[in-house]
């Protein structure tokens, strides 16, 4: 017997992982609720705290046949990243030399692999990201992957910008959700340099195995960098549209 009393929307469960329909017992939230909450809870404070395995990350690349470079931010460890974002969209200044690059070269993508606010989502969904992306990709040539630690977003502009880069793609984890703590973000910045705004990126956000899938993500990615490339520009002005007209027909055949 179940002292739990029943939820009438538990059936909508199994279209979400959010957290309703979670039943009471007596004034309560039930034993097994509360416990899943201190276990989620404590998977998205670990994915916050935790170091990126740079070493272990280099090596699945380098086993892909990508090249690496590694760079990290001026944030010189987690707490001053958690406490000064500002410090995380600025490269190290012993990192620029490494990183830049005579001239700028024709068609060329830069990906960044960076920690972010979930090194686990790095470690998890981005090599996978990064071969469905390179599979699709025509036109463009792939630049030496960098590996980017204590990374804010815009950091990514400051490298593509010294790669000389046509675009930058910079794949990064999310801040992490009570069912979600490995999620990953792709920004797109077309013509990066320093001072880019949220308003001129792209993002495809909720890249895991419980969210968007590496291979639709993938496929987003490349229409939006040909978009961008077509568009000479991203952001606020560069939709990803594909399928829209099938959706607004079978909006259409429901009465409003």
């Amino acid at each position: 017997m179940t002292l739990a009393a029943p939820d009438p929307w538990q059936a909508l469960t199994r279209w979400t992982s959010a957290r309703i329909a979670l039943g009471r017992a007596g004034a309560s939230a039930p034993t097994r609720v509360n416990l899943d909450f201190q276990r989620d809870h404590a998977l998205a404070r670990d994915a916050i705290h935790a170091a990126l395995d740079v070493d272990g990350l280099e090596a699945r690349l380098r086993q892909a046949g990508f090249g690496v470079i590694r760079a990290w931010s001026m944030a010189r460890e987690r707490r001053e990243y958690l406490c000064r974002p500002d410090l995380g969209r600025s490269i190290a200044p012993e990192c620029v030399e490494g990183l830049r690059r005579a001239e700028q070269a024709e068609r060329q993508l830069t990906v960044v692999m960076a920690d972010g606010l979930s090194s686990i989502a790095a470690e998890t969904n981005a090599v996978a990201l990064l071969d469905d992306l390179r599979a699709g990709l025509e036109g463009w040539v792939l630049d030496d992957v960098v590996i980017a630690t204590q990374a804010r977003v815009a950091l990514g502009d400051g490298i593509g910008e010294l790669r000389g880069a046509e675009a930058v793609l910079m794949l990064i984890g999310e801040r992490p959700g009570l069912s979600s703590h490995d999620s990953l973000g792709a920004y797109l910045t077309y013509r990066p340099r320093v001072g880019r705004t949220d308003a001129e990126r792209n993002c495809v956000s909720n890249i895991r195995p419980g969210g968007l899938g590496a291979d639709e993500a993938a496929s987003r990615l490349v229409r939006l960098l040909n978009g961008a490339r077509a568009l000479k520009a991203s952001g606020v002005a560069l939709k990803d549209t594909f399928g829209m007209d099938s959706l607004a027909a079978s909006q259409r055949s429901f009465p409003v």
